[in-house]
């Protein structure tokens, strides 16, 4: 009885390490994967846009009074 209680207990150990890595796996191609195509080819897509303070482009048209 206890050797077939332990094979039981091995099955499901491995089962759970397999979804486990499946899991693994599809997250870090859903994350590495190009998000978007470009008609120029695949550009690297990025998460953000990074901007320093000093740039001209990166806030309001209007001054901010107060």
């Amino acid at each position: 009885m206890a050797g077939e209680a332990g094979s039981g207990a091995l099955r499901e150990l491995i089962l759970v390490v397999a979804v486990a890595l499946a899991g693994l796996l599809l997250a870090m191609v859903a994350a590495f994967a190009p998000w978007h195509g470009s008609p120029a080819g695949n550009d690297p897509a990025g998460l953000v846009e990074l901007h320093s303070p000093g740039d001209a482009g990166s806030g309001p048209a209007v001054a901010h009074q107060g």
